[in-house]
């Protein structure tokens, strides 16, 4: 096998690798992922102990224990060209031999958990709750740069997303879907359904400040989708190409928000860090 060469793999004068600036020692193999580079510390104050800290542009990593679970939370900032980034570079961390540039013939699979915040989209799911993403749809056109081959459910979903959902031909949305064996633990206390993965928080997510939307009726359409007794819970900016990148790569991956925004009830959670921190520590139980 042919080395990777250093234009397409950096490593840095550290042995780091060049976004993150982490070396493979410096992971866990259950990941936690959030949006803010603040909420990072809102989940390792929870850790038993703390053994490595890195703050590289956006990318704000801790790496501790819980007893004798090797966990890291890390920022990724918003959307999902940070997410191409962010999980790449971590498997690349646990399947590439730095020394030789070369993928290692074993393996390795990571948990991947992405915690964040995300708005509702249908009345029964209210603020403060919790949504676990079963399935996303993406928005973006992050995973059309991949060689994919799609599950037959997954391409289900898509059919009955394109029959249903009135969009510009410019969009060309696609389906994944998370790991069943991590949905298993949060389903006595979560809601479970498909997430809607936006390139953007405004006008992609039906926003109208200054100016018009292209499909005024987008929310409208996404909350009455249905996909036999499933439904659109919620809409976000990176579960999608969390669920896409995951799947290509071979590791297991789940998607819980803490939802501060029911969009159809116009509200907005009067206390979201709280409804953060019970995610937070609800997640870590679980895991």
């Amino acid at each position: 096998m042919n080395p990777i060469a250093s234009s397409e793999l950096i490593i840095n004068n550290r042995g780091a690798i060049y976004h993150l600036d982490l070396r493979p020692d410096e992971i866990g193999e259950t990941i936690i992922t959030v949006g803010d580079p603040f909420r990072v510390e809102k989940v390792s104050r929870y850790f038993d102990r703390i053994e490595h800290r890195s703050h590289h542009r956006e990318f704000i990593t801790h790496t501790g224990w819980i007893g004798n679970k090797k966990i890291t939370v890390l920022s990724t900032g918003i959307g999902t060209d940070n997410i191409d980034i962010v999980f790449n570079e971590l498997d690349a961390l646990v399947n590439i031999d730095f020394e030789t540039r070369t993928e290692k013939k074993e393996k390795q699979k990571l948990k991947w958990i992405r915690i964040g915040t995300s708005g509702s989209l249908q009345k029964n799911v209210e603020v403060d709750s919790i949504v676990a993403s079963t399935h996303a749809v993406g928005l973006d056109n992050l995973l059309h740069y991949y060689a994919r081959h799609d599950d037959q459910h997954e391409i289900d979903l898509l059919n009955q997303f394109k029959s249903q959902i009135r969009f510009s031909p410019n969009i060309q949305p696609y389906a994944t879907s998370g790991n069943a064996g991590l949905l298993s633990t949060f389903a006595d206390i979560a809601h479970s359904g498909i997430t809607v993965t936006c390139p953007g928080f405004y006008g992609p997510q039906g926003r109208v400040i200054r100016m018009g939307l292209a499909n005024p009726h987008l929310n409208h359409d996404l909350t009455a989708f249905s996909w036999g007794n499933q439904r659109i819970l919620n809409f976000e900016m990176e579960t999608a190409a969390i669920y896409g990148l995951g799947k290509l790569l071979g590791h297991e991956c789940l998607s819980l928000s803490a939802i501060v925004a029911n969009r159809l009830a116009g509200k907005f959670s009067s206390d979201a860090d709280a409804a953060m921190d019970k995610l937070i520590r609800t997640t870590l139980e679980r895991i």
